[in-house]
């Protein structure tokens, strides 16, 4: 790419919202040109930056796909891999792939009002290069790709076989007839464990506290009736349909009736569980559904290998770690030939990019969000990012629809700038995620402020915010204008 050539769109990232953005821009607006900026090699951002054995969608691959490229496989939960896949051939596909630039890293991102363009000083194969665009969309994600979660562990550089976090999960780890021991027990550990299994000879989820798990089938065999419904399209939608009422059913149900949801995830444990197992003692949370995520596990299988004996799950705290394995708060030792640190995401605002607007360093930590895509007084750039208790791409494909209608307007208004503006307005804050998790807390001081009314609110439902995206009144609380003098359009 010619650095003194101006992208309309540059787009960071090419996994789900990339490619997603790309797509919904160019629909509406194909006299704009774009480029998708990727740091690796593949498409795929999450599903190629994991690699560890099980990974799977912790949602149904139905509302996770595109609604304008239908999955067509039979399962309702799909394996990372496949989900790549199906990524990469929707990019060639949709002729998206030619406008990927792989191997391209975003150190900076510069917004110059007397131009009305971004300056993004990027790394290229290595090399120092300057990239310009009139609007720049982050599709990178809500996490550190470099460095993950890694809690103090006391002893653990004494312990004498291998360290793997899930995030780097190295591809020649031999694992096989390996006693393994797997600290934490969120979505990760619980699709990594059951694949795990079926090689090491023994394998323990060493957790400080219970989480609750909820069992879905690979292939439902209602999505799999519906999908036969013709045409194809119709049939993708009902399926579409079905999952996203009962995203939307399970989470309403834990909110408004957590002793009964509690209740019921209970009784699927013991369902699978010998009878005599203590689920009270490894499968009891303190806290309410949904106040954390539910982790998903695929017909039981999660509870089918402790049950036959192949898993077991221990609840207590680590005092140390020493060369044989893992000794307990309670005295008791765990051996182990590896040790897996599965133990949560660093959160990151804009993929870890510096924000510059004329000279000032923006903090995406003092500004907040507008209308779940936009950061205030930052002209020309979105951020995209999912939901917390549903499919990413639900929301993914919300923002890229609105980010396409905006560019839109601006272009048949002759606007060269256009930013979200808060003013004078008092705005009480809450958090922009209403999860009790860890890495949210930890992420505090890096995450966008949320308001508490629209269009500075950040809701996490997508019911609401798929009528207000219909009915939305693009000029609210929006500052457009135009530079004085403007840059040629690129040929």
């Amino acid at each position: 790419m010619d650095e003194r050539e101006i992208t309309d769109v540059l787009i960071i990232g090419a996994g789900i919202s990339g490619i997603g953005a790309a797509y919904r821009i160019r629909e509406r607006n194909p006299q704009l040109s774009y480029t998708i900026l990727e740091r690796r090699s593949r498409i795929g951002g999450t599903w190629d930056l994991h690699r560890y054995p099980g990974i799977r969608s912790d949602s149904d691959i139905f509302t996770l796909s595109f609604p304008w490229e239908p999955w067509d496989r039979e399962e309702n939960v799909a394996d990372g891999e496949d989900i790549r896949a199906y990524l990469e051939r929707t990019a060639h596909k949709h002729d998206i792939y030619r406008h990927i630039r792989f191997d391209t890293r975003v150190l900076t991102a510069e917004w110059d009002s007397g131009t009305d363009t971004w300056a993004l000083q990027v790394e290229q194969d290595g090399q120092p290069a300057t990239l310009r665009a009139r609007f720049v969309f982050f599709a990178t994600g809500y996490y550190d790709y470099d460095h993950p979660y890694r809690p103090e562990i006391p002893g653990l550089q004494d312990f004498s076989g291998e360290v793997v976090h899930p995030q780097h999960w190295p591809e020649d780890l031999a694992y096989a007839g390996k006693k393994i021991v797997v600290i934490g027990s969120g979505a990760t550990a619980i699709s990594l464990i059951p694949s795990l299994t079926r090689t090491a000879a023994h394998v323990t989820m060493l957790q400080r506290s219970p989480t609750y798990l909820l069992s879905s089938q690979r292939i439902n065999p209602v999505v799999r009736i519906l999908r036969k419904v013709p045409p194809r399209r119709l049939g993708y939608r009902l399926a579409w349909l079905y999952n996203l009422v009962f995203i939307v059913s399970v989470y309403a149900l834990a909110r408004k009736a957590p002793g009964f949801t509690r209740r019921i995830i209970r009784t699927m444990a013991k369902h699978y569980l010998p009878e005599d197992y203590p689920v009270d003692t490894h499968f009891k949370p303190t806290y309410n559904p949904w106040d954390q995520r539910l982790c998903l596990i695929l017909s039981g299988d999660f509870y089918n290998a402790i049950a036959e004996g192949r898993a077991e799950v221990v609840t207590d705290r680590i005092d140390h770690v020493d060369a044989d394995g893992i000794v307990l708060a309670s005295g008791d030792q765990i051996d182990a030939d590896i040790i897996v640190t599965a133990t949560g995401l660093q959160l990151q605002a804009l993929g870890g990019v510096r924000l510059v607007v004329d000279g000032q360093e923006v903090k995406p930590a003092d500004r907040f969000v507008y209308k779940e895509h936009m950061l205030e007084d930052v002209p020309n750039m979105a951020w995209c990012v999912g939901y917390i208790n549903a499919s990413w791409t639900l929301r993914a494909d919300l923002t890229a629809r609105a980010v396409a209608k905006l560019l839109a307007y601006m272009d048949s208004h002759g606007y060269t700038h256009a930013y979200p503006h808060l003013g004078g307005v008092s705005m009480p804050e809450k958090p922009a995620w209403n999860i009790n998790a860890g890495y949210v807390h930890r992420a505090a001081h890096v995450l966008p402020k949320s308001g508490t009314h629209r269009p500075w609110n950040v809701r996490h439902n997508y019911v609401l915010d798929a009528i207000d995206h219909r009915f939305d009144r693009i000029d609210e609380s929006m500052v457009f204008g135009r530079v004085a003098v403007r840059e040629p359009h690129p040929a």
